[in-house]
C-alpha cells in the first residue's frame, strides 16, 4: 500500500501539468478532466484509509522514500512520503472536499472563458497541500507550503483585470512571505540543533535541546502558522481574499491552506510541549484572533467578508486548542475536519446566493431568498446552525470540547482562555444569524443596477447544489460519528497525544454555559434584524463597529507600522548615504584631485626648478645627517 501514496500527488499534479500545458484544445473537457483527477486522489485516499483502518495503532505508519534530493555530506534530503492519522485525516478532508469544491466550480465558472486555466490551479493547489501534509520532513514540507502560496496567489488573483483581486493577490502572497521566513528559520534552527529535520529524528530527541533554543524553533513555527492560518498579527489578507472566486474561498480559506498552520503545531507536537512559553503564546494568539475575527465578522454587509472574519475566529478557535498542548491536539484538528464541513458549505452558498443575485454581495441588498433558493436557504442554514454550536450538530460537539479543554488548562489562565472561547462563541451566535436573516428573512430588497437590469434570483445547477447538499450532510453528522465513543481520539491519539487536563468545571456546566451565551447571541441579532427592517444603508454606529468595519483597524495599523515606518527608515538610510557614505567618498575624491592639483604645479618642465629641487633635497639630507650625529 505504501507505493500508492505518492499517486496520492501525482493525480492532481498530473491535472495541473495537463491543463496549463494541453492549451485551448482541452478547454471544452479541462474542467472534467481537472475534477476527474482530484476525484482519483479522493478515491486512492479511501482505499489507503481503509488499510490503516485494518491494521494495529502502532502500524498506522506507512513511508514511502521517492529518491534522496539532496545527497551532501553532513546534509540529506529525501523526497519521502509519511502517511499516519493525522496526514490520513487531512489527505481525505483536502481530497474529498476539495473534488466537491471541483464539482460545484463547474457549474459556478461555467462562463468564465479561462475556466481551463481556473481548474488547472485548483489542480496545482491540491497537489501542493497534499505535498505538504505528507511531507516525512520539514524541508518538503517547506516545499509544499511554498507551493500552496504560489497557488492561492494565483487563485486569488485570477481575476486580474480587476484591480482590487490583484492587489488582494500580492497582499496574501507578501504577507504570507513574513510567516514563510518563520519557517524557514525554524528548519535552520532544527538542522543546527539535531543535525536533520526528518520528523522522526527531530520530533524524538527534543529532550536533548535546551528550552531555550526549542522556543525559539517553536516561536518561529507559530510566526509561520500565523502567515498561513490568517492569525494576529498577519491576518491583514485574509479579507481581501475574497476578491477571488467564490470556490478558491471555499477551497483554501475553510477547509486547506487556513488550516495548514494548525497543522504544523500539531505535528510539532513534542517542539511545543518541551517549549511552554512558546505553547502560551500560541494560546494567546488564538484566544486574540477568534476574537478579533468574530468582531470583524459583525460588522461586514459583504456577505463573503463576514464569513472570511467568521474563518479567522473559527482557526483562532483551532490554534487556542493546540496551544493547550495535548489536552487540545485532537480538539484543533476534530473542529478544522468540522470547520471544512460547515464553512465550506457556507461559502457554496455564499457563491450560489452571488450565481442568483447577478454576483451582488451586500447583505442589504438580499432578503427575503428563502422562497426563491429553498436548496440553498436548507443548506447554508445547516451550516449556520453546526457553526453556531446547535445541539446535535457537528461545531456542537468539536466547539464544546476546545471551550472544555480550554477550562481544563486550570488555574487562572484557564479561566482567561476559557471565558475568551465563551464569548466567541456568543459573538460567532450574533455575526452568523445576523447573516442569516439578512440573506434569507425580511421582505426583499435588491433594486435595478444604474442599466435597469433587476436580480431574478434562482436556485443554482445541480452541479452546485450536489456538492451543498453533500457538505451539508457533514455539517449534520460528522461531529457526532467523531463523537461516539470518543472515535476521533482514538484514531488521533497514538500520533498526538491526550491528557485529560483538571477542569474547575463539568462537562454539563460548559454545555449549560454554551448553550446561555448561544441563545443571548441569537436574540440580540434577531432584536436588530428580524423584528426590524434592514436598512438599504449601514447607520453610522459606534466606535467599535466602524473600527470593525476596517477590520480593527490591522491595515491603518500596518500602514503607520510597517509602510510609514519603512519610509522612514528607507529616507534616514538615504540620508546616511548621501551625507555620511557619499560624503567621505566625494571627500576623498576631492581631497585627492585638490592635493595632485597641487603637486602637479611642481612639474613645470624648467631645469632651474628641478635644479634647486634637488639642492634643496640634498640640504635637507645634509643637514638632518649632521643633527643625527651630534645628538
Amino acid at each position: 500500500m505504501e507505493n500508492l501514496i505518492a499517486l496520492l500527488v501525482a493525480a492532481p499534479l498530473l491535472g495541473a501539468a495537463v491543463l496549463l500545458c494541453g492549451g485551448r484544445r482541452l478547454d471544452a473537457v479541462g474542467h472534467w478532466i481537472g475534477t476527474a483527477l482530484s476525484s482519483a486522489s479522493f478515491v486512492i485516499g479511501v482505499v489507503l484509509f481503509t488499510d490503516l483502518l485494518g491494521k494495529n495503532a502502532e502500524h498506522r505508519t506507512l513511508l514511502q522514500h521517492l529518491w534522496t534530493w539532496v545527497p551532501v555530506e553532513g546534509f540529506q534530503a529525501d523526497v519521502a512520503f509519511r502517511l499516519d492519522q493525522l496526514s490520513m485525516t487531512f489527505v481525505l478532508l483536502i481530497t474529498g472536499v476539495g473534488s466537491l469544491i471541483h464539482l460545484y466550480s463547474i457549474g459556478y465558472m461555467e462562463h468564465d472563458e479561462r475556466r481551463r486555466r481556473f481548474f488547472g490551479y485548483l489542480n496545482l493547489f491540491l497537489a501542493a497541500m497534499l505535498i505538504l501534509v505528507l511531507a516525512d520532513n520539514y524541508l518538503l514540507l517547506y516545499v509544499g507550503w511554498e507551493g500552496v502560496g504560489l497557488a492561492s496567489y494565483l487563485l486569488i488573483g485570477f481575476w486580474q483585470h480587476k484591480p482590487s483581486a490583484a492587489t488582494a493577490a500580492k497582499k496574501a502572497f507578501l504577507v504570507n512571505r513574513v510567516g514563510d521566513m518563520g519557517l524557514s528559520i525554524a528548519i535552520m534552527l532544527m538542522f543546527t540543533t539535531f543535525g536533520t529535520f526528518a520528523f522522526g529524528p527531530v520530533l524524538s530527541h527534543v529532550g536533548d535541546a535546551s528550552e531555550g533554543k526549542l522556543t525559539g524553533i517553536a516561536l518561529m513555527l507559530l510566526l509561520a502558522a500565523c502567515g498561513k492560518s490568517a492569525q494576529v498579527p498577519l491576518q491583514s489578507w485574509l479579507g481581501d481574499a475574497m476578491e477571488g472566486p467564490t470556490p478558491v474561498s471555499a477551497l483554501i480559506h475553510a477547509a486547506t491552506m487556513v488550516t495548514a498552520g494548525v497543522y504544523l503545531i500539531v505535528r510539532s507536537g513534542a517542539i511545543f510541549n518541551a517549549a511552554p512559553d512558546a505553547q502560551l503564546v500560541v494560546t494567546v494568539v488564538g484566544a486574540v484572533t477568534l476574537l478579533f475575527g468574530a468582531i470583524v465578522g459583525c460588522a461586514k454587509d459583504d456577505i463573503k467578508k463576514a464569513l472570511a472574519g467568521s474563518t479567522m475566529s473559527q482557526i483562532g478557535y483551532m490554534v487556542l486548542a493546540a496551544g493547550l498542548g495535548p489536552i487540545g491536539y485532537v480538539f484543533a484538528i476534530m473542529h478544522l475536519v468540522t470547520h471544512g464541513f460547515f464553512k465550506a458549505g457556507l461559502f457554496l452558498g455564499a457563491g450560489s446566493v452571488m450565481h442568483g443575485m447577478n454576483d451582488e454581495v451586500d447583505m442589504r441588498k438580499y432578503g427575503g431568498l428563502r422562497k426563491y433558493m429553498p436548496i440553498t436557504f436548507v443548506t447554508f442554514g445547516l451550516g449556520y446552525l453546526a457553526i453556531i454550536g446547535f445541539p446535535g450538530l457537528s461545531g456542537f460537539f468539536s466547539k464544546d470540547k476546545i471551550i472544555e479543554a480550554a477550562f481544563a488548562k486550570g488555574g487562572a489562565e484557564g479561566w482567561i482562555l476559557g471565558g475568551a472561547a465563551l464569548l466567541g462563541a456568543a459573538i460567532t451566535a450574533y455575526y452568523m444569524t445576523r447573516v442569516m436573516l439578512m440573506t434569507f428573512f425580511g421582505e426583499k430588497r435588491w433594486q435595478p443596477d444604474e442599466n435597469g437590469n433587476e436580480p431574478h434570483p434562482h436556485e443554482s445547477p445541480k452541479t452546485m447544489t450536489i456538492p451543498m447538499i453533500v457538505l451539508a450532510f457533514g455539517s449534520v453528522f460528522a461531529g457526532g460519528i467523531f463523537g461516539i465513543g470518543d472515535r476521533f481520539l482514538h484514531w488521533l491519539e497514538p500520533i498526538t497525544g491526550h491528557e485529560e487536563g483538571n477542569s474547575p468545571v463539568s462537562a454539563l456546566t460548559v454545555t449549560l454555559a454554551t448553550m446561555v451565551v448561544l441563545v443571548i447571541g441569537v436574540g440580540i441579532a434577531w432584536a436588530q434584524y428580524g423584528r426590524k427592517p434592514v436598512p438599504a444603508v449601514a447607520p453610522r454606529g459606534s466606535l467599535l463597529t466602524r473600527a470593525a468595519r476596517r477590520d480593527l483597524l490591522q491595515d491603518d495599523f500596518n500602514h503607520v507600522v510597517l509602510v510609514r515606518g519603512g519610509e522612514h527608515l528607507t529616507r534616514s538610510l538615504v540620508y546616511v548615504d548621501h551625507t555620511l557614505v557619499d560624503g567621505v567618498v566625494n571627500g576623498t575624491a576631492a581631497s585627492m584631485g585638490g592635493l595632485s592639483g597641487r603637486l602637479r604645479k611642481l612639474q613645470n618642465g624648467y631645469a632651474r626648478s628641478y635644479a634647486v629641487s634637488m639642492f634643496g633635497g640634498a640640504a635637507i639630507l645634509v643637514a638632518a645627517t649632521l643633527l643625527m650625529r651630534a645628538v
